[in-house]
């Protein structure tokens, strides 16, 4: 009996212990409500800050354009005054080729339109003993070709048919043909000159021949010499309507055989041709060979930019070329808003224009920067004390000490500042927030 109740005190003992243990440890896995918020809570704030940096500021305005070249002009041929269909024999273009002054622009019915630079359109066919300011134009190009049109005025002379002849000579052609009327009063001036000369000749031989008559009376000398006056004054109107015949039939100029452009050399851009197709409408178009780049910006930036400004313009090849500010105009159109700004590239390598010729580019405008590295703080670190001062607020040894600065130039997300009242040095720290909020310190740029 005792052997057994010993046992049985024991397994209560063991039991006993057992339980406590048990007790013990499920009371540590227990958490009021309480403490389990306490422990999730997040933590106390922090401040946010950045160094103070030393850096150069620039403030520019950057914006994106379109490049086209200057002037495109669409090229239709006068072709109303042909006589056949006006079928392209040759001289097609290709796109990118280059139009100078005094080429051919095409062939048409085996005949060229040559290429000039001027600002009055070939409204007509020009000939001798025509005046006008488009004849003007014209010599002054002749003039400017080395081509000798006599004096350069308004008025169509035989000199100006000649320098148009050796125009179409330099590249092959032969000059247009002179009107046929003109061609046969210039015939018939000639034959009346040939008779005026005979009939001269005749008088001047029979006042050399003169002799005394059967009755010895002397020749009547003087009805032979009126005769040859009158003959010489026959010649004389003779030769004169003879010149102005010539002139008449001089070398004309066709309207469908020149077309005039305000600027040359130029560029063409697209060709709506083929040998052997007629011409119906524009057959191409050509635009001046220097480029524009077209670049929209709102007021804001407007009020920043003038005529004359450079800029830099990013080739697509990663290049950066300068530029200039050529013009600033507000936009036109429907739905239009902002203002277009022009802009002319500087000098290009051939390289350069190709691959900025029809693309969309960068284009930066430096406004100011400041002259060196400054002081700089992003512009979150600034703060307005109660007075309207600007102030950032420095943390020195975990303490937060509120400094007055003076504001200058602002880029790029950062400011220039200058210590005011007390003292702001590279790499002090200036809070931008505090860890339970987003904060940009600026330094995406």
């Amino acid at each position: 009996m005792t052997r057994g109740r010993s046992r049985t005190l024991l397994v209560v003992g063991g039991t006993a212990v057992i339980a406590l243990g048990a007790g013990i440890f499920a009371g540590t896995r227990i958490t009021s409500p309480a403490d389990a918020i306490a422990r999730t809570a997040a933590p106390e704030a922090s401040e946010v800050t950045v160094p103070v940096e030393l850096r150069t500021l620039n403030s520019e305005v950057v914006t994106r354009g379109d490049v086209t070249s200057a002037g495109a002009v669409d090229v239709t041929p006068e072709t109303g005054g042909l006589e056949t269909p006006p079928i392209v024999t040759g001289q097609v273009p290709e796109v990118g080729a280059e139009i100078t002054e005094g080429a051919a622009l095409l062939e048409i019915v085996g005949r060229p339109l040559i290429a000039l630079a001027g600002e009055l359109p070939m409204y007509r066919s020009l000939r001798p003993g025509m005046s006008g300011p488009d004849v003007e134009q014209l010599e002054l190009t002749l003039d400017r070709l080395g081509l000798d049109p006599g004096e350069v005025d308004d008025e169509y002379t035989a000199a100006t048919g000649n320098a148009v002849a050796e125009l179409f000579e330099r590249i092959g052609y032969e000059p247009p043909a002179p009107d046929p009327q003109a061609e046969a009063e210039l015939d018939a001036a000639n034959d009346a000159v040939d008779q005026a000369e005979d009939a001269v000749e005749d008088a001047e031989e029979a006042l050399d021949a003169a002799a005394p008559g059967p009755d010895g009376a002397p020749a009547d000398e003087d009805a032979l010499e009126d005769a040859l006056d009158d003959a010489r004054e026959r010649l004389e109107e003779a030769e004169a309507a003879r010149d102005e015949a010539a002139a008449a039939a001089g070398t004309p100029l066709p309207a469908s055989e020149v077309m005039f452009v305000p600027s040359l050399p130029r560029r063409v851009d697209e060709v709506h041709v083929r040998r052997g197709g007629q011409v119906d409408g524009a057959v191409m178009s050509v635009s001046g060979a220097s480029l524009v780049v077209t670049a929209n910006v709102d007021e804001a930036d407007y009020e920043l930019l003038a005529v004359d400004q450079a800029v830099s313009i990013e080739v697509p090849t990663g290049e950066q070329v300068p530029g200039t500010i050529t013009a600033i105009a507000e936009a036109e159109g429907e739905g239009a808003t902002g203002w277009d700004v022009t802009i002319t590239p500087g000098e290009l390598t051939p390289e350069q224009a190709e691959a900025l010729r029809g693309q969309n580019v960068r284009v930066t405008v430096p406004i100011e920067s400041t002259d060196g590295d400054v002081l700089a703080v992003p512009l979150a670190a600034l703060t307005a004390g109660p007075g309207g001062e600007s102030r950032v607020e420095v943390m020195r040894d975990g303490v937060a000490e509120l400094v007055e600065v003076e504001v200058g130039l602002t880029a790029q997300g950062y400011a220039e500042v200058t210590a005011v009242d007390g003292t702001l040095a590279e790499g002090d720290l200036v809070v931008v927030g505090d860890g339970g909020e987003d904060t940009d310190d600026g330094s995406d740029e």
